[in-house]
């Protein structure tokens, strides 16, 4: 039998960082009909969300995410008698917009998609709960807004990159292995906003500034630590945030750990 209004539980954990962003779970009738000046954009964690949405029922199951888009009214409960759960991030539009060139905020029809794509970017914007995301979140909008456009059948707009402009981010960013390197950086360099740097860069150099950069710093500790220099002298020279935090890296990037590397160096070395 489901669930009726009245046991209805809820539990509600808003994450650290500069993004609203929220993790939440519900049974029963979670929340009655209501509207958001937010574009809302939520994976679905587990159980059935279930939603009326533009005038028709909808389901979200685990995996799907659900695009609320600003303005539009929607309700929710749980569509089984197990509680639902999912973590969103909450957008205002304006953070979108300069992503966007001429087209419209994307409108996904009827709230719910399970497109491959948009579940790895939606949640790469939703881990890392209990500490501020050190991601670049430009080039994380970025993708996420392309993605959109792309879902919502639209095709981002482009123009002609500035390759001298893009040659001097380049060799920058091959240049300042010591640190992350700040948007603001590239903007004067190349006298060019973030988001035409970000779109640009990707179309010639096959990923984001961002994303360069932390592979090439990577690159370089792990030739640090094949010489046997210690872990943590390894991460500070490198500009990462902490020992933790380099190991998070780096097993992200090469699917071992820093240690465990540099342990097979020493091997092979022997």
């Amino acid at each position: 039998m489901r669930q009726t209004a009245h046991t209805s539980t809820a539990r509600i954990h808003h994450a650290a960082g500069p993004l609203r962003r929220f993790e939440a779970w519900f049974s029963g009738k979670a929340y009655a009909p209501h509207r958001h000046d937010s574009y809302t954009i939520c994976v679905t964690l587990g159980g059935v969300q279930s939603f009326s949405y533009r005038g028709a029922r909808r389901a979200a199951r685990v995996g799907d995410v659900v695009i609320l888009h600003p303005d539009e009214m929607h309700d929710g409960e749980a569509g089984t008698d197990e509680p639902f759960g999912y973590r969103a991030l909450a957008l205002d539009p304006a953070q979108l917009r300069p992503m966007l060139g001429d087209a419209p905020l994307p409108f996904i029809e009827g709230g719910v998609s399970n497109d491959p794509e948009l579940a790895r970017i939606a949640g790469a914007l939703l881990t890392d709960f209990d500490e501020p995301d050190d991601d670049d979140l430009s080039d994380h909008l970025h993708t996420l807004a392309d993605t959109l456009l792309r879902v919502a059948g639209h095709t981002p707009g482009y123009s002609t990159p500035d390759t001298a402009a893009l040659d001097r981010v380049h060799e920058f960013l091959c240049e300042t292995l010591d640190r992350p390197v700040d948007m603001d950086e590239l903007e004067a360099i190349a006298g060019r906003s973030r988001w035409q740097i970000s779109r640009d860069f990707r179309h010639c150099h096959g990923t984001s500034p961002y994303r360069f950069s932390l592979m090439r710093r990577l690159d370089a500790a792990r030739t640090a630590l094949a010489t046997g220099q210690a872990l943590a002298d390894t991460a500070y020279a490198f500009g990462f945030a902490d020992q933790a935090h380099f190991t998070r890296q780096f097993k992200s990037a090469y699917g071992q750990t820093p240690r465990a590397w540099q342990r097979a160096c020493r091997t092979i070395l022997q």
